[in-house]
């Protein structure tokens, strides 16, 4: 355990651990008889006191003591009870958790029997202290004994500022204390959000941390412990309201409403398009960060020819307990609608308090967005439907967007955040300064050791200045250094192998911020795809191209919500996670990544404009898969079952329960044209089974339905 090296038992050794455990076999009999037969006499709970000293561990045996307190509680004479009676009995049950302490120290159930007795309010906590002082003597660093000081030091009422001095006098007598550490942490947090005497500057408090955290790593920089606090007080430091940034459709535009056709029209100035038979078109939200709570209470939408009454609003990337930093809705025009020029839509967002983040900050201050919409004509959109055709995603189609091009002011508006002056965190400017106070003491140590968690908080340093930048806290022309991060990571990559997929995830969030924040390095990205052979009718489309950057992780998506093709190939992508808040991709080009399973797939399932696919050359089928370890349903999920369209393959040479993750990300999609060449799991099977699921589907890999 921890790195001890294991021996061999010896023969007397091996001797004496069987002994033990016959005589803790026949202990366990006896006692689970007298469990079993309610029995609490003093011979029943003596053999249950010898089986816990023996073996703290046995949880059966702890709750066996409860019941028995409880019962000799309750059978106590009603005319001769008095605290001394009940204080023996109790007495009694400390006394057998401190001798299975001193067996194991680790032991939940005894930590937990001992709390279990303490609420009953009959023992000393001023003993209980002093137990404590014993057990932190011997093991400083225990969490069981610190998370117990927590409960006592409650039941005392003992104020946080005592407790936060015993911290820290626990670090100074050894700064490599985690547990110290951490519940200086969870004392300062009571502090701060009381704001009492001394706590009521947020910045000075922190500032005062940082300086003495500060003092364990210069002294031991390879010991993580203070690493780990300081990684706490810069989550503090980042800890604002969340920020409504960006939405679709974006805030100023002007959208054009027309029925189906073979991927979206080309997006021009000043008008977007997006095509729906049922008049219906999705509204995006995106935060700086994951919030719960949005909703029609907390958001507003005003527009005269809205159908769809309440709206619902969904997360489109839900965290742990449903928050989000996206979030859907859609708006339908009436079918009675048949033209309209001009419906302005206005939106308010946190009109009314509910809208909260992970980290327990309201967004506070309201946010105002407008666009119009404009419903075509049922003539005008006949004589406009597209004939479909296949797409062609090779590189001659490409070309690079002209710097001053319409296309380029195009992505400038459509990139834009909404961040409104009113709605930047009055702390920002003080954060900034820390952090970039912490930037220059992390350079100062690496100057002198080579350290690779140092390293690593120095990169998040970088990433925290570059976010508090970027989401418009200053104004002064502070310059965002991506490089520095990249080169960090590329660094830690070498030193520290055995960790090089977390590396490499955080490399990947870094390079995608570095191609997508700036509206410079966005448009080195942007490219017009038109082939030489589509008809002269069709509009050239807008791609972002992110191919080739070795991005294992996807990162933020508030400057692309209106992306509808996107080139992904030639990456390092296990998942696409993420992808889901692009609810206009029409065309996702996703060819050579490190992709294992259809299940990988799950986000495609909430892309509704999503039409041509090209997954091929990944890795599906080349890896066995362990169903167990998915959230998604398999064909043993009776629930599930009963909701598939099993009618499609009764007469099919095609067996379902061969194809069923297939059969999960697919059912239901529109796809028109589907790449999957190149995967170990492709044949003829899947393909026709694939044909017959998605009746929209007319070429797989180059040969269509009919071939």
């Amino acid at each position: 355990m921890h790195g001890r090296p294991r021996k061999a038992p010896t023969d007397e050794e091996q001797e004496a651990s069987s002994n033990k455990a016959v005589k803790l076999r026949d202990l366990q009999s006896q006692f689970l008889q007298f469990h079993r037969n309610k029995i609490y006499t003093k011979e029943a709970i003596e053999i249950s006191a010898k089986l816990l000293e023996s073996n703290p561990e046995h949880y059966t045996g702890w709750n066996y003591r409860k019941l028995a307190v409880e019962h000799l509680l309750d059978h106590l004479p009603e005319n001769g009870v008095d605290s001394e009676s009940i204080q023996s009995i109790l007495d009694e049950e400390l006394r057998l958790v401190e001798n299975a302490l001193k067996r194991n120290f680790k032991s939940y159930g005894a930590w937990h029997h001992r709390k279990w007795i303490l609420s009953k309010g009959h023992s000393s906590t001023d003993r209980e202290l002093r137990l404590l002082s014993k057990f932190q003597k011997l093991d400083s660093r225990n969490f069981h004994a610190w998370n117990y000081r927590r409960f006592i030091s409650a039941l005392k009422k003992i104020p946080d500022e005592e407790e936060l001095q015993y911290t820290t006098d626990m670090i100074y007598d050894n700064f490599s204390n985690y547990s110290a550490w951490h519940n200086r942490s969870v004392l300062l947090s009571n502090l701060l959000e009381k704001g009492g005497k001394g706590y009521d500057d947020r910045g000075t408090v922190l500032g005062e941390e940082y300086e003495f955290v500060r003092n364990a790593l210069f002294t031991d920089p390879d010991d993580q412990s203070g690493w780990f606090y300081h990684l706490w007080l810069l989550e503090q430091t980042l800890k604002r309201e969340p920020l409504y940034l960006s939405s679709w459709p974006p805030n100023g535009s002007t959208l054009c409403l027309s029925i189906d056709g073979y991927l979206n029209s080309q997006q021009s100035l000043p008008m977007l398009h997006f095509q729906s038979k049922t008049r219906t078109f999705p509204l995006v939200l995106y935060f700086s960060e994951a919030v719960e709570g949005v909703s029609s209470s907390t958001v507003t939408v005003e527009s005269e020819y809205n159908a769809g009454g309440d709206l619902i609003w969904r997360p489109l990337s839900p965290e742990k307990f449903g928050f989000s930093r996206a979030w859907l809705t859609y708006l339908k025009f009436s079918d009675k609608v048949h033209s309209l020029e001009s419906c302005p839509v206005k939106i308010t967002v946190a009109h009314f308090p509910g809208i909260i983040s992970s980290s327990g900050m309201p967004c506070s201050q309201s946010c105002h967005l407008a666009f119009t919409v404009c419903v075509r004509a049922s003539d005008q959109e006949s004589s406009e439907v597209q004939t479909a055709h296949r797409i062609s995603l090779e590189e001659e189609n490409f070309k690079a967007l002209a710097t001053q091009s319409e296309e380029a002011k195009l992505v400038r508006s459509l990139s834009k955040l909404e961040i409104e002056k009113v709605n930047k965190p009055t702390t920002c400017k003080q954060s900034l300064e820390t952090i970039s106070n912490e930037i220059a003491h992390c350079q100062e140590l690496l100057s002198s050791t080579d350290c690779k968690i140092g390293k690593l908080t120095l990169a998040r340093l970088w990433m925290a200045r570059n976010t508090l930048i970027t989401y418009g806290s200053t104004d002064d022309g502070t310059e965002v250094r991506y490089e520095d991060i990249l080169a960090l990571y590329r660094d830690l990559m070498k030193m520290d192998p055995v960790h090089i997929c977390y590396y490499e995830d955080e490399y990947s969030s870094a390079l995608w911020k570095q191609a997508t924040s700036n509206l410079v390095s966005l448009l080195k990205h942007c490219y017009h795809y038109q082939e030489t052979s589509s008809p002269p009718s069709m509009n050239p489309y807008l791609c972002v191209r992110l191919n080739g950057l070795s991005l294992s992780r996807i990162g933020s998506m508030e400057h692309l919500l209106w992306v509808q093709m996107l080139d992904l190939s030639h990456n390092k992508l296990r998942s696409i996670e993420g992808l889901e808040t692009l609810q206009l991709l029409s065309c996702l080009n996703l060819s050579n990544n490190k992709i294992c399973s259809f299940t990988a797939l799950e986000p495609l399932k909430k892309l509704k404009s999503l039409q041509v696919l090209d997954i091929s050359n990944n890795e599906i089928g080349a890896h066995s898969i362990d169903t167990r370890r998915y959230l998604c349903s398999s064909p043993l999920n009776h629930a599930l079952v009963s909701e598939w369209h099993l009618d499609k393959f009764a007469s099919e040479d095609v067996t379902l329960k061969d194809h069923w993750d297939a059969y999960l990300i697919f059912d239901n999609l529109n796809l028109i044209q589907l790449e999957i060449t190149g995967n170990s799991v492709v044949d003829e099977r899947l393909r026709s089974f694939l044909f017959k699921l998605m009746p929209s589907l007319k070429w797989i890999d180059g040969e269509s339905k009919c071939d």
